[in-house]
């Protein structure tokens, strides 16, 4: 009989990656087990998931409005409506897949999903990427077998018997990166014997930080280093042409970075949003980081993010707000602070959980 599971949650790339990791690593181990994906509709899940190659069943399924608008307080209202419509669909979906295990990975869906789950006696395990959990899982703790974690003290939010610290799945090409792989810098055409920063804000780009490249770069130019800046798409395709001239030898300017762990490889600061999964990939790498958190996260759990590393001096913190005045000058002084670099790469070196997969996918075979 196939092994049989359900992998819950999406919403934010920051959820589907992870989710995306765990069902690989299952399909490795068990090549023919059966794995089904349940997600909210219209969110971005419902596209990633099957082009990865898995099924995924839709629940029309919203959060909390964190806004006071009329039609925030109408949403709101709504909300105990839609939750107990989605829960019966979630319980449906499980009944007929019947799977061993459920795995939630935080966001709407995992909810619904999860709940029903333990209801109809099935084991569950929550996989946390955050130092500060969202509210689904903070809710949905008390009813998961095992919950596995990236960060210390989150006994405050979770049942310290069932915490499990076991880190955030990550690529494997991030796991075995080589540092100053000589095909990463022939990838960018840069050179070995000059320093690189690498800039990126998401996929999506983040726009103070972009405004604040787009302001120094010239200043940039001067300071015989190299720079690898991911925009965005939506920046690069409004960027002047008179920014797009200054690139050179030494300035590489890209909407995307498609070889990201070549990027890592050569970079040597690196500037960064302080997502969960991109903290977990820059604490592998183990280069001098300056984070900058997406302030409009849910709950800020960026900035959280980043304070775990900035109390053991392993990344440097701007504020999103603070990013026009400190960013270059912080930058500025990394460049020309070899022990301050050093002290920065070793300490964030000891957050890196670079067996978490193997230890994820262990937790849940033992449910």
């Amino acid at each position: 009989m196939k092994n049989r599971f359900i992998i819950s949650g999406g919403g934010t790339g920051g959820h589907i990656f992870p989710a995306l990791a765990i069902a690989n690593k299952i399909k490795r181990e068990i090549p023919d087990a059966a794995i089904l994906f349940i997600g909210a509709n219209n969110k971005m899940e419902m596209r990633i998931i099957p082009d990865a190659g898995y099924e995924i069943k839709g629940l029309n399924i919203t959060g909390i409005t964190r806004s006071f608008s009329l039609k925030g307080i109408v949403n709101n209202l709504k909300l105990p409506f839609i939750l107990l419509k989605s829960y019966y669909k979630a319980k449906k979906i499980i009944r007929e897949f019947k799977p061993d295990v459920v795995i939630g990975v935080g966001g709407f869906a995992s909810a619904a999903a999860l709940t029903a789950s333990t209801s109809l006696k099935i084991p569950t395990l929550i996989q946390e990427q955050n130092s500060f959990p969202g509210i689904t899982n903070r809710l949905l703790a008390k009813r998961a077998k095992k919950i596995c974690v990236a960060y210390d003290h989150l006994e405050t939010y979770f049942p310290a018997d069932k915490i499990i610290k076991t880190g955030n799945p990550i690529r494997a090409e991030i796991i075995n990166l080589e540092r100053k792989n000589e095909k990463a810098y022939q990838f960018f055409e840069l050179q070995k014997e000059k320093k690189t920063i690498l800039v990126v804000g998401g996929s999506l780009g983040a726009r103070t930080i972009n405004h604040c490249m787009a302001t120094h770069l010239d200043d940039i130019k001067k300071m015989n280093v190299q720079l690898i800046w991911q925009t965005g798409e939506a920046f690069y395709k409004n960027i002047a042409p008179e920014l797009l001239a200054k690139e050179d030898e030494n300035i590489k300017i890209v909407p995307f970075i498609k070889k990201m762990d070549y990027a890592y490889s050569i970079a040597d600061i690196i500037i960064s949003r302080a997502g969960a999964i991109a903290i977990s990939e820059l604490s592998i790498v183990g280069v001098p980081t300056i984070l900058v958190p997406f302030p409009y996260a849910a709950e800020d759990h960026q900035t959280k993010n980043a304070n775990a590393l900035v109390r053991e001096n392993a990344a440097s913190l701007v504020a999103d707000a603070d990013v026009p005045e400190k960013l270059f000058p912080l930058l500025q002084k990394l460049i020309n602070d070899e022990n301050e670099c050093d002290n920065l790469s070793k300490n964030i070196a000891k957050f890196a959980l670079p067996n978490a997969i193997d230890d994820i996918y262990k937790e849940i075979m033992t449910l």
